[in-house]
């Protein structure tokens, strides 16, 4: 991130971006989980993050280790918070196992496992289809082509329903999830040192969900353009990219555009998913609580 920090700062023109704090990019390898393992590649990602730049977050996750687990111990925690009764649905469609497999997983596990150690786990969807008729989280149905019935909508105080069709997400849609990745990262700056221009926020990375493929968000970028809009670029770790090539390409400042920016014009898939990790522990009802995993629906 120090790397890309650089990168961003170099660029010239009038752009301003806000990126996330620490992370470790992990890589999917041909031997061991590619074509189903990305899920749990961000949630690595995540994880390590949490460890770094979350102190009380160090001191729950996985024991309080203070290392980021395989995929296999990924697995088995998972099992772990399902025991305890955290996401019974998605509990069910693994019929409780996923230990030794290579199940896809999406946005509804991520947050279980996080959830489970007491870490308050957002889930917050973007979607063509009517609120009412939103089968969330969409990760649950993804990897199997199942339609279920339709669920309620909704996280406290941050519930929306609306009969509505919603926008698609490529055209008019996209801006709305550029904008909420936006106001996300910018809404808590932790650090303005330096090129005015690039700062840290102190929010987590985002697990970013669509059908088929996950990555992670590590900030954003945006620029006036002529006619009054903002342009957007998301910043994206993949875990299909090689480690080795992303060190390579922003040590150099060479390539690395190709490899982290992506704009808005490529969002071209009905439905998104995104879940990020508030501040603080939860105890006592709010666990329990959180057991029960619903997703945010946002709209134009």
């Amino acid at each position: 991130m120090i790397m890309l920090r650089k990168c961003l700062e170099s660029e010239s023109g009038s752009s301003r971006t806000v990126l996330c704090g620490y992370i470790d990019h992990f890589q999917s390898t041909v031997s061991h989980d590619v074509g189903w393992g990305c899920g749990w590649r961000n949630i690595q990602m995540l994880s390590s993050h949490l460890i770094k730049q979350r102190q009380e977050a160090r001191q729950v996750l996985y024991g309080g280790s203070g290392f980021v687990p395989n995929i296999e111990s990924l697995q088995r925690w998972l099992e772990l918070a399902w025991e305890k009764g955290f996401d019974p649905p998605g509990s069910d469609d693994f019929d409780r196992k996923i230990y030794g497999t290579e199940k896809w997983i999406g946005t509804t596990e991520c947050a279980a496992l996080f959830r489970s150690f007491g870490l308050r786990a957002r889930i917050v969807d973007f979607s063509t289809r009517k609120a009412t008729e939103v089968y969330g989280p969409m990760d649950r149905f993804l990897s199997k082509g199942k339609v279920g019935s339709s669920v309620s909508v909704s996280s406290g105080k941050e519930s929306y329903r609306d009969s509505s069709v919603l926008p698609g997400i490529q055209g008019k849609g996209h801006q709305v999830l550029a904008r909420w990745v936006w106001k996300y990262f910018s809404s808590s700056n932790a650090d303005r040192s330096g090129n005015h221009r690039v700062v840290l926020s102190e929010k987590s990375p985002l697990y970013f969900q669509h059908d088929g493929h996950s990555r992670t968000i590590v900030g954003i970028q945006t620029k006036s353009e002529r006619n009054g809009m903002q342009q957007y670029n998301l910043l994206i770790l993949d875990p299909g990219e090689r480690t080795g090539a992303l060190e390579k390409s922003l040590r150099e400042n060479a390539g690395w555009q190709k490899l982290i920016k992506r704009g808005t014009h490529t969002l071209k898939k009905p439905q998104y998913q995104l879940c990020y990790i508030d501040p603080g522990i939860a105890s006592g009802e709010e666990l329990e609580e959180l057991k029960d995993i619903h997703s945010v629906l946002h709209e134009l």
